[in-house]
Formats: structure tokens, C-alpha cells, sequence
């Protein structure tokens, strides 16, 4: 009881937004202190980290190696859609976190946070504890997604009246409307950024018979994508191997055609959102047409996609500030405040 009381003196609580594309650990009473994409390089055959003069390849030292690894080497991302695909990679990359982030003896063990979709399993859930209690966590609580994005961007969710979410991440897509502190409707959809970019690598092979790489078709995206209309349209040089003459080939896309070839996952994201509206009770709708929908996550980020929201919903759409950090600002606002938002948090010893 001492040690557990010494430890909680010593520690230092940490909410870690454990995305498929990035992860990003907030520590109680400093925000955001650790940003990193979540790949992990190893030997291939094996679950042995590669090292890089003498550390660990994790976070944006492996990410620099996706698509440029020789054989013996594989770059891999271990979250799949929001959840766990690999748990030991994933161990590995919860250890490197929480080691980096907690910078205490190993003795001293933090107690977690950690940011799930809405919509996994409860082997999922159980997966995701207990790969944090082995990368040293002592006490682990989970939130969801949607929620912890709400808490990051500042919406009322403890109030009684409704606010709607809608979290564009790289593996999920969180939609839900909050009241009261919890989730009145919620969707959980496997489509968002990385699916866009799989669209724009088929678009490329399609059209101009050239092959890209994931990271070549998100910086398309980046710079060229949108879900609405330009005011001016754009054009990118992009390169790729091509895919008859199997040499390297530049073509020049324009955004048009980009805004085309992500027309149906964007579809889908819009037919789970207007599902989760017409589940909502009366009232929380009637609030929705003045508060509108909250956009966060990366996939906010997208060109137009508040202007294609609204003029599918018939309701206000606002992009939040910053809403890449969205989630893991929400977790560190749970710590800051956890005797009056504990409610929103999942005891892991319940879960089953």
C-alpha cells in the first residue's frame, strides 16, 4: 500500500493517443511532450527491434525507413484500423513510448490513459491493457476516441445537451453525438486517411500505370486533396515506377481527379455520419442545428471537407484548432481532471 501511495507520488500519469498512424503521449499537467509516428523496424521473420547506432528504430526513425528497407529489414506499422494487429511489436512501441515519455526509474511505474475507437472488441480492449501493463504501466484506463477528442477541442460533454464529433484518424473514423458526460450514438467506421491514401495508389496505377508508395500518395493528399470544389484547382508533379516500362516515371495530377478517386470512402464517412444523426433522440437534434458537427483528427485537415459535410448534413461543420493533437489533448485534460470527468474512463480491471 506504501509503494503503490510512493509510487503515485513519483510517477508521472501519462495519456497516450495510441494511433495507426502516430502516436502522442500527454503527460498530467505538461500536455503534449512526445508526437512520433507508430512504426516499428525490425529484423524481418522476427519481433527483434532494429537498432540504429544503438537505438532502438521506433517512431520517426523507423518511419524513415518505410519503402526503403533492405530485405533483412521490415518497417511495419503494428495498429491496423485503430486496433492491435501485432502484440508484440505493439508492446515494443508502448515500452519506447512510455520509457521516453516517463523518464523515471523503471521502478517507478506511471499510470495510463489510453485512447481506443469506439467500436473494438473487448479481446481488443483486453489486447491494448495488457500490452500497456507489460510496457510498464501500472494502472490502465481506457477512453474512447470520440470522447477524448470532444474533451481536447473544448466541447461541453458534461452538459446536458447534445455535441457531435467527428474523428478522422488514420486507421478509424469516430462519429458521435455526447451528452452528459457519455455516448448517446456513436459510429465506428474502419475508413479514414489511410484508406484515402490506398484510394489515391489505386488512382495512380489505374490512370497512369504508375505505382507509388503510401507516404508518396499522403503527401498528395496533403498537398493537392480536397472534398470540395477548389476556388483554384491544383497540380502536383508526383513520381513512381511505371508499371510497364518498370522504370521510374514523374506525372503531373490535378486536384480534380484526386477529389474524384476519394469520392467513395468520403461517401462512406458521410453515410455513417447521417446514420448516427438519424438515431439521435429529438432533443440532442435540436441542439446538433445550432452546435453543429466538430471536426478533429488528420483527416480534418482535408480541403473542403467541412463545406462537403455541411452541404450534406444541412448543419454547421467547424474544422477544430490543431485537430491532429485532438485526442491526446483529451486525455491530458481527463488527468488535469479527473475527479470531475472519472466517469468517462474505463476501469481495465473491468474489462473482460
Amino acid at each position: 500500500m506504501f509503494f503503490d501511495y510512493f509510487q503515485g507520488l513519483m510517477s508521472k500519469d501519462l495519456g497516450i493517443d495510441l494511433g495507426t498512424a502516430n502516436t502522442l503521449v500527454c503527460a498530467r499537467g505538461e500536455g503534449i511532450i512526445l508526437s512520433e509516428p507508430s512504426v516499428v523496424a525490425v529484423k524481418k521473420g522476427t519481433n527483434k527491434v532494429y537498432m540504429v547506432n544503438g537505438e532502438l528504430a521506433v517512431g520517426e526513425k523507423a518511419k524513415q525507413m518505410l519503402g526503403r528497407t533492405p530485405g533483412s529489414i521490415e518497417a511495419i506499422r503494428p495498429m491496423k484500423n485503430g486496433v492491435i494487429a501485432d502484440f508484440e511489436i505493439t508492446e515494443a512501441l508502448l515500452s519506447y513510448f512510455i520509457r521516453k515519455a516517463h523518464g523515471r526509474s523503471r521502478f517507478i511505474r506511471p499510470r495510463v490513459i489510453v485512447a481506443v475507437p469506439s467500436g473494438i472488441t473487448t479481446v481488443e480492449k483486453r489486447a491494448v491493457i495488457n500490452s500497456a501493463e507489460r510496457a510498464g504501466a501500472r494502472d490502465v484506463r481506457l477512453i474512447k476516441e470520440p470522447m477524448a477528442a470532444a474533451i481536447g477541442v473544448g466541447l461541453p460533454v458534461t452538459e446536458p445537451k447534445g455535441s457531435m464529433i467527428v474523428d478522422i484518424g488514420g486507421g478509424t473514423c469516430e462519429v458521435a453525438v455526447i451528452s452528459l458526460a457519455d455516448i448517446v450514438r456513436m459510429s465506428s467506421l474502419r475508413v479514414a486517411g489511410d484508406e484515402l491514401n490506398e484510394y489515391i495508389v489505386k488512382h495512380m496505377k489505374a490512370v497512369y500505370n504508375l505505382q507509388i508508395g503510401e507516404t508518396t500518395a499522403e503527401r498528395v493528399k496533403i498537398e493537392i486533396g480536397s472534398a470540395y470544389p477548389l476556388e483554384e484547382e491544383l497540380t502536383k508533379e508526383v513520381k513512381g515506377m511505371d508499371t510497364l516500362a518498370n522504370l521510374p516515371r514523374t506525372v503531373t495530377v490535378r486536384s480534380e481527379e484526386i477529389r474524384e478517386a476519394l469520392h467513395d470512402p468520403l461517401e462512406q464517412i458521410v453515410r455513417s455520419i447521417k446514420s448516427t444523426l438519424e438515431g439521435t433522440p429529438p432533443e440532442l437534434a435540436a441542439d446538433l442545428i445550432e452546435s453543429g458537427i466538430t471536426l478533429a483528427g488528420g483527416g480534418a485537415l482535408l480541403r473542403g471537407l467541412d463545406k462537403m459535410l455541411a452541404r450534406e448534413t444541412g448543419l454547421p461543420v467547424r474544422r477544430a484548432e490543431d485537430p491532429l493533437t485532438a485526442v491526446a489533448r483529451g486525455t491530458g485534460v481527463v488527468l488535469d481532471q479527473i475527479d470531475s470527468l472519472w466517469q468517462v474512463l474505463e476501469d481495465g480491471r473491468e474489462v473482460g
